[in-house]
């Protein structure tokens, strides 16, 4: 079976809209690609499936992270300060998910940032932790 591949706001229509989505790992054939890392504009993708996230000014504490205190010069790699990474922490866990393939309920489940795979933490592309497992956190770029 060949993939399908899905960009996340090709042509920038989406920009201060505030939208985010995570991108729970999964065997699905469909692979989503966005663009992150701020300036650097580099490209990630994850096959799985994608939960779309509502809610005003969604971005904003992510914003402040990787715009405001990073410059917008990307994160990958980057040896987090422990002030910083608590306030990543937090941002992430503001986000909520409703509904799983692993529960019955429609109760929101707040994501997790996933810190074993924190040397992939960058701009627009968090890993994170959902209650179906790994997957990440994408909103729009600032570059």
């Amino acid at each position: 079976m060949s993939k399908r591949y899905v960009f996340l706001d090709p042509d920038g229509s989406g920009t201060e809209r505030g939208w985010a989505f995570v991108v729970v790992a999964a065997p699905t054939g469909v692979v989503y690609q966005t663009q992150g890392g701020g300036f650097g504009c580099v490209p990630y993708e994850q096959e799985g499936y994608l939960i779309p996230l509502f809610g005003r000014d969604l971005d904003d504490d992510l914003k402040a992270i990787f715009v405001g205190e990073l410059k917008g010069q990307g994160a990958r790699g980057l040896d987090w300060p422990p002030e910083l990474l608590d306030r990543l922490r937090d941002a992430v866990a503001e986000f909520r998910v409703y509904g799983s393939a692993n529960r019955d309920d429609t109760w929101p489940a707040a994501l997790a940032l996933d810190e074993s795979r924190l040397s992939e933490a960058d701009e627009a592309w968090v890993p994170v932790l959902t209650p179906d497992g790994p997957g990440f956190l994408a909103w729009e770029n600032s570059d």
